[in-house]
């Protein structure tokens, strides 16, 4: 596989985006890179793909912008670049909420990495002995694909929806560990300010998100595919392409022989919604809908 498809995002103060979006695109078309880059005062998010020169050749020359320096890219594999072309937005922010006094770039919730994650879940418990609560907050055709096994997941059409369905059921979580988790991180940090406020105690998001926790570890406790949002539409526990779904066949319910956990649907080992979908789920990825899905969906 001779693609590298990168995902990062960070949230700092830019003032400058009309400039900064520019020197973005001219960066990226220079090396020939396609896929989405989004620029908003809170920061940046982007998904690209191209060769390993390429990515690392871009990912260097932002670094250095002071601003942008030492940000972590998660990586995977595909044989072909899953985006038809480059695109440069700008928005208001880089992953909508709509909740504009959370400011994540003024300071954030506790982070928890892959393999401390993995090692609290193999235990049951967190190393202060709490039960350990797995909070996906992202939509439902995301979940579809795969989560945490015994994840809460509130069905939600869209990030935007996350704050009312958290604020109903916030008594679930009273004295025990909460991890939100999102693809790659972006969604996650905003909730964990949002449900630190909410007065939950004991919030770590999860670092890197999904992909890297597949990227660090064995996966252990992943039930599925990780949805993303390009032409792959999902990626397997090793960061791969999963093959297209036979036709008629759903989102999530795809088996691996060998594999008992992935044989099943995954949304049955969940913790029952406490708001159901208002309107029926994506079928497909919305890798031709990116730019518009990333922020105001929630890409990411």
């Amino acid at each position: 596989m001779n693609v590298v498809n990168i995902a990062a995002y960070r949230f700092v103060a830019l003032d400058d985006l009309p400039a900064l979006r520019e020197r973005v695109r001219e960066h990226a078309e220079a090396l020939a890179l396609k896929g989405t880059v989004l620029l908003a005062p809170e920061g940046i998010n982007l998904f690209l793909a191209g060769t390993r020169a390429a990515t690392d050749a871009f990912m260097a020359w932002l670094g250095e912008d002071a601003r942008l320096a030492g940000m972590e890219a998660k990586q995977s594999l595909s044989d072909t670049v899953p985006f038809g072309r480059l695109r440069v937005r700008l928005k208001r922010e880089i992953i909508t909420l709509r909740m504009p006094a959370l400011r994540p770039a003024e300071g954030r919730a506790p982070g928890v990495d892959a393999g401390t994650l993995k090692r609290w879940l193999d235990q049951g418990r967190d190393d202060a002995g709490r039960e350990v609560v797995m909070l996906d907050t992202r939509n439902d055709y995301e979940t579809d694909a795969g989560a945490f096994a015994q994840a809460v997941d509130y069905r939600i059409a869209r990030f935007t929806d996350f704050p009312a369905a958290l604020a109903a059921d916030r008594a679930r979580y009273a004295g025990k560990t909460v991890v939100p988790y999102c693809t790659g991180g972006i969604r996650c940090e905003k909730a964990a300010i949002y449900m630190q406020e909410l007065g939950i105690e004991h919030v770590h998001q999860l670092e890197g998100g999904i992909l890297k926790y597949l990227e660090l570890t064995d996966g252990a406790h992943w039930q599925g595919g990780c949805f993303v949002f390009d032409d792959r539409g999902a990626v397997d526990k090793q960061l791969l392409p999963l093959p297209p779904l036979p036709r008629g066949e759903r989102v999530g319910v795809r088996g691996h022989a060998g594999d008992e956990a992935d044989s099943q649907p995954a949304s049955m080992d969940f913790l029952a919604s406490t708001h159901p979908p208002s309107r029926p789920s994506p079928q497909g990825g919305e890798g031709a809908k990116a730019t518009s899905a990333m922020s105001d969906r929630g890409h990411a």
